[in-house]
């Protein structure tokens, strides 16, 4: 279970849940990526809009005329949405044995996170509490 993020034109946020779905992957409805609980940022890369990790990402987050939404379409602020991508920890120590990580394609990451193996996906490892994730998100 996680919380999927998105940065939208303004006025997107207010469409009905079927419009609002529908213009999901275009340009007014971009998929930042997904927060799950223990696990690092899945951060979204869309190589075509020149997306391929955390600073291409920023001008769409800072764009007057978007705003970030999580799936409820609840606004985040730009320093929310940063602090939930960089910001990450897990007060427990992950116990998941080494065939719990090959299972979920994951590694240990920092601060008691599971992160992403490279491959199956990702595509880089962010300097941070993320990962740079292609393809379909859930």
């Amino acid at each position: 279970m996680g919380t999927n993020y998105y940065t939208v034109k303004k006025g997107v946020e207010e469409m009905d849940s079927e419009a609002f779905w529908a213009s999901r992957g275009s340009e007014d409805n971009l998929h930042i990526g997904k927060s799950s609980a223990g696990w690092c940022f899945s951060l979204h890369i869309i190589p075509e809009l020149n997306i391929h990790d955390l600073p291409g990402w920023v001008p769409y987050l800072l764009d007057q005329d978007r705003l970030i939404v999580d799936e409820y379409r609840q606004v985040v602020t730009y320093e929310q949405m940063l602090a939930i991508i960089t910001d990450r920890k897990s007060n427990r120590t992950c116990t998941w044995t080494r065939e719990m990580y090959d299972k979920n394609y994951a590694e240990p990451g920092p601060n008691n996170l599971a992160r992403h193996s490279l491959g199956h996906g990702c595509t880089r490892q962010g300097a941070g509490s993320w990962d740079c994730i292609e393809g379909e998100f859930s």
